[in-house]
């Protein structure tokens, strides 16, 4: 039988758990129920109440409600309801997990999703789910339902949702626990891409494939080097093809799509194999034109489309980015091999294209150049990033520093 685990703020939303709860039962899925209220009494009776929650969170309930600090307790139950339902789901006591509430339950109840692996069903249920997410989700695979009304009693809408977020995770949760896919033996190899680089990205993936490689892309839109990244820590990802690293520029310039400061730098603090290239470095991302920032008038832009502009990098800018990339790949401690295309970065950066600026290309070349430790390999190519021949090559290094990698007993894949 699947395991729901259901965890809300029972002293203001108890009777909502209830209602969700018997339609999960229904299902013929057990369902373990977790308060994470902490002011009020629970309105209908947990199997792990929120005084075990404090606990284990550090702090005793009764010194929560003396304190009467929501932002603490906030944090004290986001650390108890983690270290929870982690150990619910090494014991094998959860299939899948539901949570309702507001923005301060949905905080704490994501916090908590997010310690699971990606895989795990993850349901909130809420009314900042048709907003900015961003926060809630992070790098996981929480799945956000909107509840349209507030989740303040059950009447003919919030009940049609409720039941509808009950069935799914119950579903989701019995497909989960039932079906056991294959067990692949292949390597996981990440790559990043942008649509200005997509077909050097599915040149290079193929290749791989034919290699017996399992190949993940991920987008380089902020989140996606932030995920990437987040399965590198995790034991996931064997080798890394990081072709588009434009993340890097929205975290210098001020674009939307950072990835964080960090980005380009889990790869070499594991020490996993490592190819990278220089894709999309030529632009920064905005949205519509309207909202470029006021101190960006009068630079190169481009109109992607309705919703995003993009920005020229210039010399300066490319130096910078120059000197980042070499001092996070220099304290590397795996293998690291940087490839350089002289044509062009991008699609619309090679000759003729509205982003062409050879001085900019040049800048960002040679300060990456200067600035890499010698015992970096660099491999300089005089075409464009996405010539097939480009990327079949950087293929075939990554190939070639796995298989040494792997030689070496440096990493023990199964």
């Amino acid at each position: 039988m699947a395991t729901v685990v259901v965890l809300g703020t029972l002293d203001t939303k108890g009777n909502e758990h209830n209602f969700v709860n018997q339609i999960i039962r229904k299902t013929s899925c057990d369902v373990v129920l977790i308060d994470i209220g902490v002011l009020g009494q629970p309105q209908t009776q947990p199997d792990i109440n929120r005084e075990e929650v404090a606990l284990a969170g550090g702090v005793e309930i009764e010194e929560l409600v003396k304190r009467n600090d929501r932002g603490f307790a906030m944090e004290v139950m986001a650390i108890g309801a983690t270290k929870i339902i982690r150990q619910l789901h090494q014991d094998g006591k959860l299939d899948g997990i539901l949570a309702l509430g507001g923005s301060g339950g949905a905080s704490i109840a994501t916090h908590a999703m997010r310690a699971l692996p990606i895989g795990v069903p993850k349901l909130m249920v809420s009314t900042v789910a048709s907003g900015d997410t961003k926060p809630y989700v992070g790098e996981s695979d929480i799945t956000m339902m909107y509840s349209v009304v507030d989740i303040a009693g059950i009447n003919s809408i919030s009940g049609k949702i409720l039941n509808n977020a009950a069935i799914a995770i119950a579903e989701m949760a019995k497909a989960s626990c039932t079906i056991q896919p294959q067990k692949e033996n292949k390597p996981l190899i990440s790559i990043t891409m942008f649509g200005v680089t997509t077909p050097c990205v599915l040149r290079a993936s193929k290749w791989l494939e034919k290699k017996g490689y399992e190949v993940v892309v991920f987008s380089a839109n902020g989140v996606g080097g932030r995920a990437m990244e987040a399965l590198m820590k995790d034991g996931f990802i064997s080798a890394v093809l990081d072709v588009t690293t434009t993340e890097l520029a929205d975290e210098l310039v001020g674009g939307e799509l950072s990835a964080g400061q960090d980005r380009l730098e889990m790869a070499g603090q594991l020490g996993i194999p490592q190819v990278v290239s220089l894709g999309a470095l030529d632009m920064v991302n905005f949205g519509p034109v309207d909202t470029l920032p006021t101190h960006f008038h009068g630079r190169k832009i481009y109109k992607h489309n309705p919703n995003v502009t993009l920005m020229r990098t210039t010399v300066e800018e490319c130096d910078q980015l120059g000197k980042i990339i070499a001092y996070k790949l220099n304290r590397a401690k795996g293998p690291v091999s940087v490839f350089i295309p002289l044509k062009g970065i991008s699609a619309i950066a090679k000759k003729g294209e509205v982003f062409y600026d050879p001085q900019a290309d040049q800048a960002l070349i040679d300060s990456l150049k200067e600035s890499l430790d010698p015992h970096i390999d660099l491999v300089v190519m005089d075409t464009h990033i996405n010539d097939p021949a480009f990327a079949e090559e950087m293929a075939k290094k990554l190939h070639e520093l796995y298989s040494n990698y792997k030689k070496i007993g440096v990493l023990n894949y199964e």
